[in-house]
């Protein structure tokens, strides 16, 4: 395949798609990047990352600047996970997208490029965060006690149900409890699904809370 080629089958993609030469210069970007980031592609085409989206990473370090970790970790061919980025759209406004990376190499002069598909995960980034507020809430609760409080008694958790409750209340969303357990995401709704019955709960917000003021994580 050509770079012409895989710049047009970017195109097609419903993911905002940028390709990026191993020194970090944008080569193509894609009519879903125009709209999910606000720039066109002339105002990004021969810039680079750090230029245009300067992106934090999940641990508040910055993550887009000169001599990339991303594309030093694909340079020596290692596997590069998706990856959750804090980025600065045209407006000023920012947002949190989810990346994965894969690397081409054109067949006819052997330069070798990386392609980022990225999606918006804001919105269950805003959910995460409330979820922590909430939860951080229940533990002072929690550590103020109320010794009238006498909760029903419940059907016993598993150790696996206990875990999945603790790794829900450090944080973790559904797919990287699973990651983490080595489960599918079905085999983890099935947990959820378990565990709401035995706290008699609804979702998994309340499961964990209820579970905290049982003191069960």
């Amino acid at each position: 395949m050509l770079e012409s080629e895989l710049f047009a089958l970017l195109e097609g993609t419903a993911d905002a798609a940028f390709a990026l030469t191993t020194e970090g210069e944008i080569v193509s970007w894609n009519r879903a990047a125009e709209q999910l980031f606000g720039y066109t592609a002339p105002e990004a085409l021969h810039k680079t990352c750090y230029q245009i989206l300067a992106g934090v990473g999940a641990l508040g370090t910055r993550v887009c600047q000169e001599g990339c970790s991303i594309l030093d970790c694909t340079g020596s061919g290692e596997a590069v996970p998706n990856f959750d980025l804090h980025v600065r759209t045209k407006s000023g406004e920012r947002l949190w997208i989810n990346i994965s990376t894969i690397s081409f190499q054109n067949s006819r002069n052997r330069r070798k490029l990386w392609v980022h598909l990225a999606h918006d995960i804001t919105d269950r980034k805003h959910s995460e965060e409330m979820l922590h507020r909430m939860l951080e809430l229940t533990r002072q609760l929690n550590q103020i006690g109320d010794p009238a409080a006498r909760p029903a008694p419940i059907l016993q958790l598993s150790e696996q149900e206990v875990r999945v409750l603790r790794l829900f209340s450090e944080g973790m969303n559904s797919p990287a409890v699973a990651q983490h357990l080595g489960v599918s995401q079905q085999t983890l709704r099935n947990h959820l699904h378990h565990i709401n019955q035995k706290l008699r709960t609804h979702n998994r917000l309340e499961a964990v809370m209820n579970a905290s003021r049982r003191k069960l994580i």
